[in-house]
């Protein structure tokens, strides 16, 4: 039996692990919403369950096809998520372009390369970024041939750390 948890916080995985081993969790991940690593990512660790991450893309804001200026239609969930108002998506522009740009100097795209961020981190993280296009898929599966250098994850890690993300 295998089975797994959606955006359950630490205390519930732990109680659900304990009666019948998780073999996964699903939440929410991306060098735009990194709250999984304060609680979520070490108990994961500690407890041996694999990592499922929703959103590896930023519903869509890390492949640096948002703009400030982006409007969003009632029937998309982005326009209910603070993250993705006016105001939050100009002072989020920094972050994209950061990424945009590192992504340029390694001959990636942006996808790309916030898709390899996230599988580097641990070896039991398989993100599961959605799209509705073949050219967006095969671009999405070259991410998993990109190894990003210790170097390369530390100065984005450094980035990231500082980074202030409005919403």
């Amino acid at each position: 039996l295998n089975w797994g948890l959606s955006e359950a916080g630490t205390a519930t995985i732990r109680r659900a692990h304990a009666v019948c081993p998780l073999a996964a969790v699903q939440s929410e991940y991306s060098m735009w919403w990194r709250e999984p690593e304060k609680e979520l990512i070490p108990t994961l660790e500690e407890l041996g369950i694999g990592f499922v991450p929703f959103s590896p893309l930023g519903k869509g804001f890390l492949t640096g096809k948002i703009g400030a200026d982006a409007k969003f239609e009632s029937d998309d969930f982005r326009s209910v998520v603070p993250r993705f108002k006016p105001e939050s998506l100009r002072k989020n522009q920094a972050l994209a372009q950061y990424v945009k740009d590192a992504a340029s100097g390694m001959g990636i795209t942006p996808a790309q390369l916030a898709l390899a961020w996230v599988i580097a981190k641990k070896p039991w993280i398989a993100p599961i970024p959605g799209t509705t296009k073949l050219s967006r898929l095969k671009e999405n599966l070259a991410a998993a041939d990109v190894r990003l250098t210790g170097e390369q994850m530390r100065k984005l890690d450094e980035f990231l750390a500082a980074a202030e993300i409005d919403g």
